[in-house]
């Protein structure tokens, strides 16, 4: 099965309570990852493959190879082949560990790593899974699936924030766990309902 999802924002600090980009009510950073480890693996099965649209983690910590190898024991314990889409605060020196240390999984890479962004298809849509929303015009069964917004939604039926914080999660009628990766299916649940939604202020 196939997951997407982004803004995990692993260990960072400057996220944890309420702030302009969305409430992470975690006493601290290591309570949020355990967290959101807890709820990735109650979804995701160690056979699916999880599209994360970047900002995978904010860690400064000295020297650099320390902050990389935390992130890599960290990403080691989620479920899934994972599918790294840079975003802008992963950087390609963590992405150049990340490869040097790779490992298969279900006899693949337990780490693909995409720069810009990734196509997929299904149920007859087309998904470009980017990091930054882009804007697409009117383009019939062509969707964009974004993070970086946090708690923001862009004003457009085509563009769907799957970021964890997301604001287009009200769309559903039950919203996922913090951190929980969305499959598909859930992903044109959100796409139907603010259709609809748009629908209704014409």
């Amino acid at each position: 099965m196939i997951y997407v999802t982004s803004d995990t924002h692993f260990f960072d600090q400057h996220l944890l309570g309420r702030t302009n980009f969305a409430d992470r009510p975690f006493l601290n950073a290591y309570d949020m990852n355990e967290k959101i480890i807890a709820h990735w693996n109650e979804v995701v099965a160690p056979e699916d493959t999880v599209y994360h649209l970047g900002d995978i983690a904010v860690h400064f910590v000295r020297p650099e190879s320390q902050s990389h190898q935390d992130i890599y024991e960290l990403l080691q314990r989620l479920n899934g082949n994972l599918v790294l889409i840079k975003g802008n605060h992963d950087n390609r020196a963590l992405f150049k560990y990340l490869a040097k240390h790779n490992y298969q999984v279900n006899g693949r890479d337990k780490f693909r790593f995409e720069d810009v962004g990734a196509l997929i298809k299904y149920n007859h849509r087309q998904y470009y899974l980017t990091h930054y929303p882009m804007m697409l015009g009117i383009v019939p069964n062509i969707i964009n699936l974004h993070g970086h917004i946090h708690h923001y939604s862009v004003h457009t039926k085509e563009n769907i924030n799957v970021g964890v914080d997301s604001a287009d999660f009200d769309y559903l009628l039950e919203k996922p766990k913090f951190g929980q990766p969305l499959n598909l299916t859930i992903v044109e649940q959100i796409i139907m309902a603010k259709r609809d939604d748009f629908l209704k202020m014409r």
